[in-house]
């Protein structure tokens, strides 16, 4: 009969160890800490910046975080902890067994690879943005022609500089075609560069609220650009201010709708998560965001260059448009074109 109770327990499942999370914080937290330090350091400058002492305690630590991370997950400690020991062993992992790449094969990457790559996962909101926009430009023309005062409501006098339903055909034409007024072209070529890439910039930042303030920038965006169209066209400009704006308008338009996606991605990952924590979404979403927005840096500066070179030396309206396409074509093949692994376009 003594032998009973043993039998018993002999087929009874084992039962879970028990691990005091407290506890089990205290008797680790300095290593993972010390080991988030090294690992910071040498992110932030390189391994040089080691002392001997830390070079052979490195992969020590690395090990003991491994160990952590396992017991953390064998005994469900609270979910905090575990997500910070992966992190903690990822960065240490590609420190101790990555690859070591010099700062311009991490451009070259950026550019073949990461940067095209965070621009198709987010084509539907391009697609979107852009709509907006397209959307926005034709109420706003409708609405400058059918009531002119309309103009000054959506476009500031900053903005305008003259270029209202009031101008004359004749001072509108010097606007595009006059080459004697660098100066006065120059100072509004840098205001609305100004204009447009604070416009690109909000519309990605304040993506998080759900999205709202980027859809209002957009909008008000493509507001704009009907209220001007709708001043040239009825004088019979409509096609030289095309023109007068394609020559940068291609990569600075394409840059604010790829900023305005990228805030959509960021709003509708929070308001619509899916099965992800709502965090963890988020986060997700601001990374393929904040590679798109580095991306859109480059094209603002070459949309300024082209801004403050080319529209005011060039005024030939076919060689305005042909800069303007060319851009524009240049920039689908470069994102939309399928690629390798390597970032080699595939035939």
């Amino acid at each position: 009969m003594t032998d009973a109770p043993a039998a018993v327990s002999a087929f009874a499942p084992p039962q879970p160890v028990l691990v005091n999370a407290s506890r089990f914080r205290a008797a680790h937290a300095a290593d993972w800490e010390r080991l988030e330090s090294l690992i910071s350091r040498i992110e932030r400058r390189s391994v040089r910046a080691l002392q001997d002492e830390d070079l052979l305690a490195l992969p020590l630590l690395y090990r003991s975080a491994l160990s952590s991370l396992a017991v953390a997950r064998e005994t469900s400690l609270d979910r905090a902890l575990i997500v910070y020991l992966e992190q903690l062993c990822t960065r240490a992992y590609f420190q101790l067994y990555g690859v070591p790449s010099s700062a311009l094969s991490q451009l070259g990457r950026f550019f073949r690879h990461s940067w095209p790559t965070a621009i198709r996962a987010i084509w539907r909101e391009t697609l979107v943005a852009f709509l907006l926009t397209a959307a926005a430009a034709l109420v706003g023309y409708v609405l400058v022609r059918g009531d002119p005062s309309w103009f000054f409501g959506i476009v500031g006098d900053g903005m305008a500089q003259g270029r209202d339903p009031s101008a004359s055909a004749e001072s509108l034409r010097q606007t595009l075609y006059n080459t004697k007024g660098q100066d006065a072209l120059a100072t509004f070529a840098a205001f609305l560069f100004t204009h447009n890439a604070q416009i690109a910039i909000f519309a990605f930042a304040l993506g998080f609220a759900f999205g709202v303030p980027t859809v209002l920038l957009i909008v008000y965006n493509g507001l704009s650009l009907g209220a001007f169209l709708a001043v040239f066209v009825p004088k019979g400009l409509g096609f030289g201010f095309v023109g007068w704006i394609m020559i940068h308008g291609t990569t600075e338009l394409f840059a604010i709708i790829l900023s305005g996606a990228a805030g959509f991605r960021i709003g509708t990952a929070i308001a619509f998560p899916g099965r992800q924590a709502r965090m963890d979404a988020a986060v997700a979403a601001g990374k393929t965001g904040a590679t798109v927005m580095a991306g859109t840096v480059v094209m603002l500066a070459v949309a300024g260059v082209l801004e403050g070179i080319g529209r005011q030396t060039i005024t030939a309206d076919l060689s305005r448009y042909a800069i303007g396409l060319a851009m524009l074509a240049g920039w689908l093949l470069y994102f939309y074109l399928p690629r390798g692994r390597n970032g080699v376009v595939q035939a």
